[in-house]
């Protein structure tokens, strides 16, 4: 039997790994209830956490409950899953704050107010508070072999490190993902797990957990055509080198406006390359297929439009941050090569070249007037005035995005952007932002 929304996804080519096709059935009987987890190991979510959101996503707008599951305990031990070294543990206090930074984001994600298939945000440290350590023991850890364990990838690949092996507090990571998905099953009806296919040892841990520890209540659901518990993984999205998207990883791009801007997002997803532009629209937005592969034949006869990226860009920046701020991001993007920069605030400006080369000065250096070729040689864009002297007649200089050939001009306050900054560029591509504050 099939499935929509499951077809769906097998289409985008988001469905990896399925622990059990009668997932069909089930989800074609009626609303299930999901859930994907997320530890707090920084106080935002990454784009690599964008999959296991809007695949989320999907299921509540089909009409599923979904649950976002907070690592609060968790987070406290670590993933192993192909890391090549020991996670640093982190006090209970940078957990806390991490958990609220991570509420935020999913809450933009999902809808908490949609009656009965609303989404729900659970913190996995609620399922140990009456629970001490032989307890689990008899409960959870009687239900697994180590010869089962270690042939999990996840595990198995670190054991095979000599240099760095795995510790005893992650090797148990796997037990405790396990017994979130059972506490979740008996407590909310929870029936799928969902995640990064690096999960796939983790997630079938917890349906078997559930098997053994269920058999009789599971066995008369079996009987009645219903599994007890499934596992579905989606593709890692990674970078086009194939690495893996990470907040450990240089260059993170992060989902919380404090530390990656809505301008930054745009632009990380207007230079995606051509050839991972339409696996990343099917994955990470909602156009339909047909339009995704109209774009594809755009980007290779016309790749120079970058129609496909510019999609894609506004789609995920439209869905993370909102209808402003992709307004605001177009806006700055629009006016990076143009004379519309002089209507930028300062924050967006600032935003824009927050990478490039800056130079912050007095505001009285402005009131007599500033010669642009002292300026031009002070912050570094030439490395002398005479280099400056040359290249002004030539048509290379611009102040704020136009072209100067007036080897003569002088500065004043009339140049400045929201009366504290303005943008010097030399050729196509060298920017320097210089400030005037006191």
């Amino acid at each position: 039997m099939k499935n929509a929304l499951l077809e769906e996804l097998r289409a985008r080519g988001i469905l990896y790994q399925l622990t059990d096709e009668a997932l069909a059935s089930e989800m074609n009987r009626g609303p299930i209830t999901l859930y994907c987890g997320f530890d707090p190991t920084s106080d935002s979510l990454h784009v690599g956490s964008l999959l296991p959101l809007v695949t989320l996503r999907r299921f509540q707008q089909a009409g599923h409950r979904p649950i976002v599951v907070l690592g609060g305990a968790t987070g406290l031990i670590g993933d192993p899953s192909f890391k090549a070294q020991e996670r640093a543990l982190q006090t209970e206090e940078q957990v806390e704050h991490n958990l609220r930074g991570i509420r935020k984001v999913a809450e933009r994600f999902l809808d908490f107010n949609q009656g009965r298939n609303s989404a729900i945000i659970v913190n996995n440290r609620d399922f140990y508070s009456d629970l001490n350590v032989l307890t689990f023991l008899r409960e959870v850890g009687k239900h697994f072999t180590i010869n089962h364990m270690v042939q999990k990838d996840s595990v198995r690949s670190r054991m095979e490190d000599r240099d760095h092996g795995i510790s005893y507090t992650e090797f148990s990571y796997m037990l405790l993902q396990a017994y979130d998905f059972y506490r979740l099953h008996l407590e909310l009806g929870c029936s799928l797990q969902i995640g990064a296919s690096d999960q796939w040892g983790n997630i079938t841990a917890g349906t078997d957990l559930i098997r053994r520890k269920l058999a009789h209540t599971e066995e008369s659901k079996r009987e009645e055509g219903r599994a007890h518990a499934y596992g579905l993984t989606h593709p890692l999205i990674t970078r086009p080198d194939g690495m893996k998207f990470g907040k450990t990883e240089s260059g993170a791009v992060w989902l919380s406006p404090e530390k990656t801007s809505p301008y930054q997002l745009y632009q990380f997803f207007i230079g995606s390359p051509d050839s991972v532009v339409g696996t990343w629209l099917r994955f990470l937005t909602f156009l339909p297929i047909q339009e995704i592969e109209t774009l594809e034949s755009l980007t290779t006869s016309e790749p120079e439009k970058k129609a496909a990226q510019i999609a894609l860009a506004r789609e995920i920046t439209r869905m993370v941050h909102g209808e402003s701020a992709l307004a605001r991001a177009e806006a700055a993007t629009r006016a990076l090569f143009g004379t519309e920069i002089q209507s930028l605030d300062l924050q967006t400006l600032s935003e824009i070249f927050s990478d490039t080369p800056a130079t912050t000065l007095a505001p009285e250096r402005l009131e007599a007037g500033l010669s642009l070729i002292d300026l031009l040689a002070e912050t570094g864009l030439f490395q002398s005035k005479g280099a400056a002297r040359k290249e002004i007649p030539a048509g290379g200089v611009y102040l704020n995005n136009e072209r100067i050939t007036d080897v003569g001009y002088v500065v004043t306050p009339r140049n400045l952007i929201s009366n504290r900054a303005l943008v010097l560029r030399k050729g196509k591509k060298n920017y320097h932002l210089v400030r005037f504050e006191a």
